[in-house]
């Protein structure tokens, strides 16, 4: 008989499920820019000339588990787009932050 993923994961510590969650949202997370800069036909060299960086700090920022919010601006802005960042909350109409 085979065991779902929703029974393997009940079956962990808290704890364990925590971090798991934790890195899958962080590789998802780095699949979206990926995923954005291929559907817009670019190449990691073709960004890093944009940003007058080198391919390999691309491929770094790609796969950072973190990322301050002025790089990533820079990143959709050298794509040609901008970035929105919005503060939803129970009640209360949305705030726009950047």
């Amino acid at each position: 008989m085979s065991v779902t993923h929703d029974e393997i994961m009940a079956s962990l510590p808290p704890e364990r499920r925590r971090k798991i969650e934790a890195r899958a949202s962080q590789l998802i997370a780095q699949e979206r820019l990926r995923n954005l800069r291929t559907a817009l036909g670019l190449s990691q060299k073709d960004l890093a000339e944009l940003l007058n960086v080198t391919q390999p700090a691309i491929s770094k920022m790609e796969r950072q588990e973190d990322m301050q919010i002025s790089t990533l601006a820079s990143i959709i802005a050298a794509m040609g787009g901008t970035l929105e960042i919005t503060a939803k909350f129970p009640d209360r109409k949305a705030v726009r932050l950047a």
